[in-house]
């Protein structure tokens, strides 16, 4: 595979989540941190995301809102103060909105107002309804008078859409590329731009709105789909990123290619730098530059972060694992994975199926 679909598949657990929520008026929803990726795209309206400790970011139609490491925020109609949003109704006990209490409570008091009964002397000089005076208005007044049908009537405020999901990701297998992205992305709508993105949206939207055959399968596919075009628009744009330089470098894209592709090879330094087409000096330089470590210390580091998923996503025994991910014999792998996980391929894989079981979360 390649870097940004091994990136994902490490980390992923269980199956994505969404919903399609709509809100009007006056509004705000408060999600709690989570242990994942979460998004919103705005389908229509406007709304605020305030992530905790961060700016506000206003979001028009057509916005992506991403958040990499799961940051506790509002989604609001407005930007709130720090008050007002610690007052936030929690995401998942929101209601259909209602009219702010003070309005809502100065109605009732209104409907509940006693008129009082006229007097009997008074009834008895009342004038039919009909038969009232109207008091004639000023010629210019009149002049001006706009027709009843085509009186104006202030617009209702714009209600607001979203798609809102997340991902459950296992953070102690982290690609440093998706520990690179901020804690907030965010994409606006471009006209013309990113087509890929948009259909996804759209599919999303269409499978969310009515229960065709086989919405069940198709939506979380087309969710990883969207995590996918996401995360690529964030590289196309980011140029002052490690990862997006990494990626666009020639020379270090096709050593990463090589490694990803089959890191089970028995690679070396120089193997390497011929499939990269330049000088093992060549490589080392520029890929350390890049990525951070040396071509060789970042083969031995995604071998053992593959093996630690194939442990956890999987029942295969220890040789077999070993096998896939380049190591020749099991003991050879338990030893490079105590030092980088600091616990056995055993214990890994017992505690991460005691976390499954408590969380409940299934393996796709």
């Amino acid at each position: 595979m390649d870097v940004v679909s091994d990136a994902i598949s490490a980390v992923r657990l269980g199956r994505p989540s969404c919903d399609r929520v709509r809100a009007g008026g006056s509004w705000a929803v408060r999600l709690a941190p989570y242990d994942g990726i979460g998004f919103h795209i705005v389908l229509a309206g406007r709304c605020w995301l305030l992530p905790d400790g961060g700016a506000p970011v206003s979001a028009a139609p057509g916005a992506v809102l991403l958040l990499p490491r799961g940051t506790g925020h509002v989604i609001a109609d407005a930007p709130l103060d720090a008050a007002a949003a610690a007052r936030a109704v929690p995401f998942e006990r929101r209601t259909v909105p209602s009219a702010p209490p003070d309005t809502a409570a100065r109605a009732v008091a209104f409907e509940r107002q006693a008129v009082p009964p006229a007097h009997p002397e008074t009834a008895a000089r009342a004038v039919p309804f009909e038969r009232r005076p109207v008091p004639p208005a000023p010629s210019e007044t009149a002049a001006r008078a706009v027709p009843f049908e085509r009186r104006s009537v202030p617009p209702a405020p714009p209600e607001t859409e979203l798609l809102c999901g997340k991902y459950r990701l296992d953070r102690a297998l982290a690609h440093p590329l998706l520990a690179e992205l901020p804690d907030v992305v965010h994409l606006p709508r471009r006209t013309g731009g990113r087509p890929e993105l948009c259909a996804a949206i759209d599919l999303i939207g269409g499978e969310l709105a009515g229960g065709a055959p086989g919405a069940s399968v198709a939506l979380p596919h087309l969710l990883d789909l969207l995590l996918i075009y996401m995360i690529r628009a964030w590289l196309a744009e980011d140029a002052a990123g490690t990862w997006p330089a990494a990626l666009g470098d020639p020379v270090t894209a096709a050593a990463l290619r090589a490694l990803h592709a089959d890191p089970a090879a028995p690679w070396t330094a120089d193997a390497l730098a011929a499939a990269a087409g330049v000088s093992r000096a060549t490589l080392a330089r520029r890929f350390t530059a890049l990525v951070g470590r040396p071509p060789m210390a970042y083969l031995t580091w995604w071998r053992l972060t593959l093996a630690a998923a194939l442990l956890r996503d999987t029942t295969e025994t220890l040789a077999a694992v070993a096998h896939r991910v380049g190591y020749a014999t099991p003991y050879a792998l338990s030893h490079a994975f105590v030092r980088q996980f600091r616990t056995t391929p055993g214990r890994y894989r017992d505690a991460g199926s005691s976390a499954l079981m408590v969380t409940g979360t299934g393996r796709e």
